[in-house]
């Protein structure tokens, strides 16, 4: 009779299991917070990109432009997307003294080769007046600070 009762009773289960799932648990917590915090924190460099829109209130027609355009499909802030990032493209030309005009041009006629085999398609929607507000507001982006990002 006490045969039938052993076979009754599931067998336990091993102690590390739980210990395990808890671990891993944690990890998970941990590794959620993380990616939460990288999101949430402000970017590197947008500190002197508010400054800059502070101190030139005209640049905030440009900067809405773009984000209203297509522009975000391809170029990033910070970050190569299709195209070059906006840092990328105000630290190439920066130096230019026809910069404003030249990438104006650019966005509504487009362009390939600057950037590799990357086409540029063109905006004839833009006005020239859209465009050069763009154009000043990618120029008002601070370059990219050279420390291996």
């Amino acid at each position: 009779m006490s045969d039938d009762h052993s076979e009754d009773q599931e067998p336990g289960r091993p102690r590390w299991i739980g210990w395990a799932l808890a671990v891993f648990m944690v990890m998970v917590v941990l590794g959620v917070a993380n990616v939460g915090w990288l999101i949430m924190r402000p970017a590197p460099g947008s500190q002197a990109l508010d400054a800059v829109m502070r101190e030139r209130p005209e640049l905030a027609a440009g900067k809405a432009l773009v984000e209203g355009s297509d522009c975000m499909r391809c170029h990033g802030l910070r970050r190569n997307y299709v195209g070059p990032s906006f840092e990328a493209i105000s630290a190439m030309y920066q130096g230019r003294s026809d910069a404003a005009d030249h990438l104006a041009r650019k966005i509504r006629e487009g362009s390939v080769g600057t950037w590799g085999n990357v086409i540029m398609p063109r905006h004839p929607q833009i006005t020239a007046e859209q465009s050069m507000q763009m154009a000043a507001w990618v120029m008002a982006v601070p370059p990219a600070a050279q420390d291996g990002r």
